[in-house]
């Protein structure tokens, strides 16, 4: 490793992403063709979001070393960032089979499974990095976190115990103990450990998210809700289809066995209005409760522009249909009923229009929503 490769490593843990590109660029110029330089550079552009061109170097450096381990974990980590997932899974395969000694391949295997939602595979290849290197955190980190998916949350909490005790500063560890203790139903004490992974590393965004799902934890209807939500994310693909399904089927069946016998309508009718409240709430309770956060000092800050925009959007919407649901409670008038429909059914196409990443498929939505509001008010 020439000094450039040091200085810029040594920049790059420090996360002054700039000067360490200038550092493995300098040594690139005097040996184009040296791997480990790409490779350095790789990894910094990957740090730095700037993922297409993290991938060419990461490419370049595989060209240059196709027998180096290291090459291929780089690639691996920057198609992970583009996710590509199955690429970069092949390319952690090839790492781990050029160098199998190394817990840092198996750790970033583990990384892309848990992305796949394969919680087995991840929880698989996590021990498998353990069993070289027992302190790897990222292993440990990941392995805990497969756990909680599985619903082994004591093993997962002894998992992170050690993790903490082996580096009680590292912010993803707190991070992770705040998710694991979220699952648990401990607010209280998750949000904690989401301000100490603050505190120590300010720009960690799964601790950013876990501080937002806590503070709104503190009203015990979103925390039904998070309980929802969080349960339904250890399920598989096939287990989430099932529920919803059974949701939507055993909405229409109740609908049918009403009708058939309106004795039953007493019975009946609430649980499809509680159902139907329900579905609503899946969609629109978290931005819903992330406009409560706008009015405490710590959730403006733990709030992005974004949750801010959509917490605006559809907490108004929102409002506008409850408030003209209640006019036509008290006056009967057939303008505020319609009124409220059709801000009630606006909420959908809003929240979906929220839930894409900001870009083409968001302003897709966005065209979309608009049209359903013109249509919708023109027919009104």
């Amino acid at each position: 490793m020439n000094s450039e490769h040091q200085r810029g490593l040594l920049l790059l843990q420090q996360g002054r992403h700039d000067l360490a590109e200038r550092e493995f660029r300098r040594g690139l110029a005097s040996a184009p063709d040296d791997p480990l330089g790409h490779a350095f550079l790789s990894l910094c552009l990957d740090q730095a979001k700037r993922t297409d061109e993290a991938l060419a170097e990461a490419e370049e450096a595989v060209r240059c070393g196709p027998n180096l381990a290291f090459c291929h974990y780089v690639k691996g980590t920057a198609l992970q960032s583009k996710k590509r997932l199955a690429e970069a899974q092949a390319a952690a395969l090839t790492a781990i089979q050029l160098d199998p000694d190394d817990a840092d391949y198996p750790a970033l295997l583990a990384a892309i499974a848990m992305e796949r939602r394969d919680w087995k595979a991840a929880l698989e290849a996590a021990n498998r990095g353990l069993a070289l290197d027992p302190e790897q955190l990222n292993c440990l980190n990941l392995r805990a976190m497969a756990l909680v998916q599985l619903g082994r949350k004591d093993e997962a909490s002894a998992t992170l115990g050690t993790a903490l005790a082996e580096n009680p500063d590292n912010a993803w560890t707190h991070a992770n103990q705040g998710w694991m203790l979220l699952h648990r139903g401990d607010h209280k004490q998750a949000l904690e450990h989401f301000r100490e992974a603050l505190r120590i590393d300010p720009d960690l965004e799964w601790a950013r998210s876990g501080i937002v799902e806590s503070l709104k934890a503190r009203f015990w209807i979103y925390r039904v809700m998070l309980g929802f939500f969080l349960w339904m994310g250890r399920q598989s693909a096939a287990a989430q289809w099932v529920v919803i399904l059974g949701i939507v089927f055993g909405r229409q069946i109740l609908n049918q066995v009403a009708r058939a016998n309106p004795a039953l309508a007493p019975l009946v009718v609430p649980i499809l209005v509680l159902s139907f409240g329900f579905v609503l709430m899946t969609w629109v309770s978290s931005p819903l409760f992330n406009l409560t956060l706008r009015f405490n000092k710590f959730g403006r800050l733990a709030l992005t522009a974004d949750e801010k925009l959509a917490s605006g959007c559809i907490g108004l919407c929102f409002f506008l249909a409850a408030g003209l649901f209640v006019v036509s409670l008290v006056t009967g008038s057939d303008e505020a009923f319609l009124g409220m429909i059709y801000f009630g059914l606006l909420l959908f196409p809003l929240a979906i229009t929220f839930r894409q990443d900001v870009g083409r498929n968001r302003w897709i939505a966005a065209a979309l929503a608009g049209g359903l509001a013109v249509v919708g008010g023109l027919s009104m």
